[in-house]
């Protein structure tokens, strides 16, 4: 007969089988602006000093329930289409789990869609920047239309009676997802319709057709009947669109919801099923006579919206620094709590040599990041001035998309080799770290992958050959400082004899110019460690294939403990 224990008669079972312990501790209200320090340290660097309290409070705010909760609800919740209502009727709407909207007001409150628009502070590109950074590290899918309402900005401008109308509703710090009219909301978020299924990125492919409504024309009315295989944030307010008029390939604004509050003929076919990014919705759609005007003069639909894809592009870069800074921020705190074989993670050299090599990517990343917004604003500054091809114009031109290309096709392996370091424990989704790693090659793809952003740079030297005088002008501030990356801007240089075998080398030419600025930047700006490690194993090549290869005489808890959460 089976005898019951006497903890068990006194009502006192023991559960526990175990103590838990060697475990690092929660990674919780971390002001994630302030212990970024290379972050920080570039706010100053580039003009935009007044934003530091600010974004020291958005810092905070990021690290509490947007970072612990908000970003895991959002992805485990997907966006769900609804084609139908109960009773039949076409409705076209897409439901999101409130912590996706919670996301989306806080990063409408906070100006990162439209900052230097607004903003009468000098450096404003700058500084939203860093907020941008900042915010990203809670959830990159909301990054999505902040960053093409943002950016719709000065593609609008093309069209000074579409911009009187709709900039102050992009701008404003109120977000509304009711599908109603725009103005009634007094509010607007934008989206982007380019692709289609025969063309990709080769957007002159593109079928949809335009046909006028009384005259069109620039600025007139159109009726856009065809589809689109990408269609971003499909419960935006408006779209930028492409579509074959009678001049050609034209730009169109298209709104979701007309002024009398109907819907347009804008039919969502269904949402992308996608390997990450499952908290934003992108969809592919069918245009059944969608209502739309045209934005800039008929057919220059892509020098009209190269201007919002620029600005993408940008925000590319930026959110590529966010998410390396999220990778070496769990990488390192885990490491530093955490023990093996006798010692800490942080203490044991091979180890030390994987997180240093992370923090470096992530430092010259931030860099390379802050110097490009920067750019954007001594670019903007000219063009308000009359210059139209100004020295700050072409290294923003040529500069973006060199450091997209090379910044973004860092990110997947610096999230895999971050996840690594958490060992079985970050292959666990509840670690964040499987949504990092999946994250990591969408901004490589968005807005022109690999070969099409090598293309581009190669497109941007031809069209503005003294573009790359202005580049290496940049890189070579900091000729002398350092023989290694010296050696590597000759070697560069060098790269451009044969224009012939140009085209099919073009990505270890974009490859050595980013590496170029990105050394400069860090030698000029940089902590001597940081810049050294750099040099020594970027241009120098004195290291491996894979992040963790750095020579023996890297300063690797210098660079470390600069890098690593204070928690």
């Amino acid at each position: 007969m089976a005898t019951v224990s006497q903890s068990a008669r006194e009502g006192a079972v023991p559960w526990q089988t175990h103590s838990v312990f060697n475990q690092p501790p929660p990674l919780e209200g971390l002001d994630v602006f302030s212990s970024n320090l290379p972050l920080v340290e570039a706010v100053g660097r580039e003009g935009a000093g007044w934003v530091l309290e600010r974004a020291s409070a958005l810092g905070r705010v990021i690290g509490g329930e947007p970072q612990q909760l908000w970003g895991r609800l959002a992805n485990e919740n997907r966006p769900v289409l609804r084609t139908h209502d109960r009773y039949g009727n076409r409705i076209d709407e897409v439901e999101f789990h409130p912590a996706w909207h919670q996301l989306m007001r806080l990063g409408v409150e906070h100006e990162l869609h439209s900052l230097p628009w607004t903003s009468e502070e000098p450096a404003a590109h700058a500084a939203r920047a860093a907020l941008y950074m900042t915010a990203m590290q809670a959830e990159a899918g909301f990054a999505c239309p902040i960053t093409m309402t943002f950016a719709v900005v000065p593609a609008l401008r093309a069209q000074p009676e579409l911009a009187a109308e709709w900039e102050p509703l992009v701008t404003a710090t109120t977000y509304d997802p009711r599908l109603v009219p725009a103005a009634e909301k007094g509010s607007a978020i934008a989206g982007m319709a380019m692709t289609e299924k025969q063309g990709g990125s080769d957007v002159r492919a593109n079928t949809t057709v335009a046909n006028p409504l009384n005259g069109g024309g620039a600025g007139g009315e159109y009726e856009l009947i065809g589809h689109k295989w990408f269609c971003s944030a499909p419960m935006s307010d408006i779209f930028l669109v492409l579509a074959q008029a009678e001049d050609g390939l034209s730009c169109f604004l298209l709104p979701r919801i007309l002024a009398d509050g109907s819907r347009n003929a804008f039919h969502i076919q269904r949402l992308k099923d996608k390997l990450g990014n499952h908290s934003n919705a992108s969809s592919e759609i069918e245009l059944h006579g969608a209502w739309a005007r045209m934005l800039g003069d008929p057919g220059r639909g892509v020098p009209t919206i190269i201007e919002m894809v620029g600005h993408t592009r940008l925000d590319c870069v930026i959110g590529t620094a966010a998410g390396m800074r999220v990778g070496v921020v769990n990488a390192t705190h885990h490491a530093a709590h955490r023990s093996a074989f006798g010692k800490r993670l942080i203490d044991q050299p091979l180890m030390r040599n994987v997180l240093a090599d992370l923090c470096v990517e992530s430092e010259a990343t931030t860099a390379l990041a802050m110097r490009l917004a920067r750019a954007y604003d001594e670019a903007h500054a000219d063009a308000d001035a009359g210059e139209d091809s100004s020295d700050a114009q072409l290294f923003k031109r040529l500069a973006t998309a060199v450091g997209k290309y090379w910044t973004c096709k860092r990110a997947p392996n610096h999230a895999f080799e971050a996840l690594e370091c958490l060992g079985g424990n970050g292959y666990v989704e509840e670690s964040g770290m499987p949504r990092l790693y999946r994250e990591a090659p969408l901004a490589s793809i968005w807005e022109g992958s690999g070969n099409v952003m090598s293309l581009d740079v190669l497109r941007a030297l031809t069209r503005a050959p003294r573009s790359l005088e202005v580049f290496l002008a940049e890189v070579e501030e900091a000729n002398g400082a350092d023989a290694r990356l010296d050696a590597r801007v000759q070697q560069l240089k060098g790269q451009f004899a044969d224009p012939q075998t140009l085209e099919t080398r073009a990505r270890r030419v974009v490859e050595s110019m980013a590496l170029c600025l990105q050394g400069s930047l860090l030698v000029r700006n940089g902590p001597p460690a940081v810049a050294d490690a750099f040099c020594a194993s970027r241009l120098a090549g004195d290291a491996g294939l894979e992040y963790g290869t750095l020579p023996a005489g890297v300063d690797f808890e210098g660079i470390i403990e600069r890098n690593r959460p204070q928690v």
